[in-house]
């Protein structure tokens, strides 16, 4: 879609938000004990809540409200009986809809204290995304966030 009228940026912002806020609150309740569709749940009682629908759910029939992958798990992995452990690298993946706005978020991390390196590449990697992200005007060339990303992660190594 191309937003083109302040109706459809505001939708857009909107579903953002929520699913940035959905995004947030699964990953503040992920530590070492809770499984993958405990997670999932708490994912279903905040998009009910917002009015919004899960794109997976929604969209595709889906068999969870969000994505989660554990370790080598390939993305867009089912949420289950899976217990998260201390050390973990997490992907959660969040996207959903409220009236015909869609948007997508994800965030990798590392649960507790964990590899050092894996979870430096995860810091580096939203710290270049957040560089990205300054670069994105209407107007800019796209070549100018992937220059900032680049940058960003070849500064730290």
């Amino acid at each position: 879609m191309i937003a083109k009228t302040e109706e459809d940026f505001n939708g857009l912002k909107e579903i953002g938000k929520i699913v940035a806020e959905i995004r947030d609150e699964m990953v503040q309740k992920t530590i070492p004990g809770i499984t993958t569709k405990e997670l999932d749940d708490i994912a279903a009682e905040l998009f009910e809540k917002a009015g919004a629908v899960s794109a997976p759910k929604g969209e595709y029939d889906f068999p969870g409200y969000t994505c989660i992958s554990v370790n080598d798990e390939v993305a867009h992995g089912i949420p289950g009986k899976r217990v998260i452990e201390a050390g973990d690298l997490v992907n959660i993946d969040v996207s959903g809809s409220k009236n015909g706005y869609f948007a997508d978020t994800g965030i990798s991390f590392v649960v507790g204290e964990g590899d050092e390196v894996l979870t430096k590449i995860c810091e580096v990697t939203k710290k270049a995304f957040e560089a990205g992200l300054e670069k994105a005007k209407p107007g800019s060339k796209k070549s100018r966030i992937g220059k900032a990303v680049y940058q960003t992660a070849k500064q730290h190594g």
